[in-house]
């Protein structure tokens, strides 16, 4: 009995891992029976039913279906298989045991994509995951793969691994009999210019406030806007990732892998060219949020890896979703753990928050409103004195003067404040050579102390403000993170008690009641 085997690989989380596809033939035991085919391996029913899918396609193309028994086994046999991606690699087993394709040349390939009834490969999830598992394995020479999915897989393999897309089944078993195909050429990673359609020239005043979000970008700092309703936080927070610094290639692969797996790369968008920027609604769940499920997938956290989250109507979220955020925002992952075991997924992303200053939204007599104190206590409230300890930066948005709104925008480009958070980001990158942290914000308590040294009249500004403002320790930890950003994009090696004043004042807002702490 000869077998056949070709590779693929199943998702599991943001990974995937190695699945040997097994193919045997045997003669009918029954003459009343043609054929049949069996599929094992912990198979889920889209993969179950790829065996409808395969006799079809296999007409289709012009290939005889198989006169005989056969089993598929997918190895190992204890890893579950998930989806249709698995149709590519199983129908070509297939054809090698029938003679079809030589089958020698299966042992050095591997093949990923769903097939539709005609024999056309369609795309499918998670092909970044699948091409970095098998571009591991030393003698898999190439891998086949749907076209829509070339760009991400290509990019995952980095040159130890030849990908070569498909688009239909025939065209797949031709470069498995001659290797007449060319191979997906690596993408260009030019970062897209996201302030070409979100420019922070196009917003009218809020000079402090715009500020304030370039020392965020230039050090990776949470931040949490506090204004009335059309002040414009939603506009600001939409042109922060504008100017944030290009991703690296690292960059790219970590964030498009998360978007690989949820199939959100496809069509004109394979690969992750800029920052995200995800902003989910006040009413989605702790799993749509944070990641989970039966079959745990990442969640908007995740999505917004190497971006941004911006979280309006910060209050409005369910004080229970707010509270697991404080895991990825110290340790950049979050952990899912659930009976079938534990899932961990990326989560370094920088949080962006906006609320309003009072359950009305006014947040001033002046404005008419009429919120009484113990009402905008217990609103401010529903966020924790711990979650606002990880918020670097907290900062009032007041509403514009008639001459403001009235006035042309005069502000600098996203392109003009890009450049000096790249400069600032140069140095840090420089500053952190050998160590864990990568901005600022990173820093742990050995970086604060060999880095962010204060004169004895700033020793005692912040003594003063930790007294004054009753700060946490970890709030004092964020303020000199702070101080450190501020005095690189002035340039300067040591924090002066100018910059250290202004970090304070970036912590403080007018707005929010200091008992709400």
């Amino acid at each position: 009995m000869q077998i056949t085997r070709t590779y693929s690989a199943a998702v599991n989380g943001i990974d995937a891992k190695l699945v040997e596809i097994e193919v045997s033939q045997y003669a009918s035991p029954s003459s009343s029976q043609d054929s049949s085919i069996s599929i094992v391996g912990l198979p889920d029913a889209a993969v179950k039913e790829s065996k409808e899918r395969l006799l079809s396609a296999f007409c289709s193309s012009g290939y005889t279906p198989p006169r005989s028994f056969a089993v598929i086994n997918l190895a190992p046999a204890d890893l579950k298989k998930e989806g249709a991606s698995f149709d590519l690699g199983i129908a070509l087993a297939l054809l090698g045991a029938n003679g079809i394709v030589k089958s020698r040349h299966l042992l050095f390939a591997g093949a990923i994509g769903e097939l539709s009834l005609d024999g056309k490969v369609r795309p499918v999830r998670g092909a970044l995951p699948v091409a970095d598992c098998l571009s591991k394995m030393p003698d898999i020479r190439a891998l086949l793969v749907p076209r829509e999915n070339a760009a991400e897989a290509v990019l995952a393999a980095s040159g130890k691994l030849k990908v070569y897309a498909v688009e239909t089944l025939a065209q797949a078993v031709d470069f498995i009999n001659t290797g007449n195909l060319t191979p997906v050429p690596e993408p260009d990673f030019s970062f897209n210019d996201a302030s070409v359609d979100a420019d922070f020239a196009d917003v009218k005043g809020q000079y402090s406030v715009k500020k304030a979000l370039e020392i965020a970008a230039a050090g990776g700092h949470n931040i949490m806007m506090i204004g009335s309703p059309g002040t414009g936080k939603s506009m600001l927070a939409k042109r922060l990732a504008g100017i944030l610094p290009p991703m690296t290639r690292e960059e790219v692969l970590e964030t498009s892998r998360i978007h690989s797996v949820l199939g959100m790369l496809a069509g004109n968008q394979q690969i992750l060219r800029s920052r995200p920027f995800r902003s989910p609604h006040h009413t989605t769940s702790d799993i749509g949020l944070i990641g989970g499920g039966h079959d745990p997938r990442p969640g908007e956290i995740s999505l917004a890896h190497h971006g941004v989250l911006f979280l309006d109507e910060f209050p409005e979220f369910k004080r229970s979703v707010l509270e697991v955020l404080r895991q990825p925002l110290e340790n950049g992952e979050i952990t899912v753990s659930r009976a079938a075991g534990n899932c961990t997924f990326p989560a370094r992303f920088m949080l962006c928050a906006a609320m309003n200053p009072c359950p009305c939204g006014r947040g001033s007599v002046e404005l008419g409103c009429k919120c009484s104190a113990n009402e905008i206590r217990k609103y401010q409230k529903r966020i924790s004195g711990p979650m606002l300890d990880r918020i670097d930066l907290i900062i009032d948005v007041k509403p514009l003067s008639p001459k403001e709104l009235t006035a042309a925008p005069t502000g600098e480009s996203s392109r003009t404040v890009r450049e000096r958070v790249i400069a600032a980001r140069k140095i840090q990158l420089a500053r952190f050579s050998g160590r864990k942290a990568s901005c600022n914000a990173d820093m742990n308590s050995r970086d604060l102390r060999d880095f962010c040294p204060l004169s004895p009249a700033g020793e005692q500004i912040i003594q003063n403000a930790i007294q004054k403002f009753q700060l946490s320790p970890r709030a004092y930890d964020r303020i000199l993170k702070v101080s450190r950003t501020i005095s690189d994009l002035k340039r300067e090696e040591n924090i002066s008690t100018q910059t250290l004043s202004e970090a304070i004042a970036l912590r403080k807002s007018n707005f929010l009641d200091p008992d709400a702490e």
